[in-house]
């Protein structure tokens, strides 16, 4: 079964899509912003929940400090072994190229925007 939520998130709510191969290279052009890695993928229920939640109220997940990527495990393997994942959804937090920490499994909206929100505190990323 297709999973129809894909196209219309991804158009919704724009993330650049990469692959395990080219994320070295994209971390490495730092432009000083939070790169957040959204590991997910089709026909994934918590996965669908976390895009549902996020385009409610898509204005919360903007911000100047942060630029989001996103890759589909089931299409690309490797990133999932590369980041040990035992399930998806899962989001990665880049300050400056270098791996912070994660978010497993779907918090919820307010607890996702406060940890991002420290994060942006914390490493004094700017747009």
């Amino acid at each position: 079964m297709a999973d129809t939520t894909v196209p219309e998130f991804f158009e919704r709510f724009p993330m650049t899509r990469v692959v395990n191969a080219d994320l070295d290279g994209d971390l490495a052009t730092d432009d000083n912003r939070i790169a957040i890695l959204f590991l997910w993928g089709r026909d994934c229920p918590n996965c669908d929940i976390a895009k549902r939640q996020i385009l409610l109220t898509s204005e919360r997940f903007v911000w100047p400090e942060v630029r989001w990527l996103h890759d589909n495990v089931y299409d690309d393997p490797t990133m999932g072994t590369r980041f040990g994942l035992h399930g998806i959804p899962a989001f990665f937090l880049f300050p400056r190229g270098k791996k912070l920490g994660r978010i497993t499994a779907w918090p919820g909206t307010q607890p996702f925007v406060d940890a991002v929100n420290k994060q942006i505190a914390v490493t004094g990323a700017s747009a």
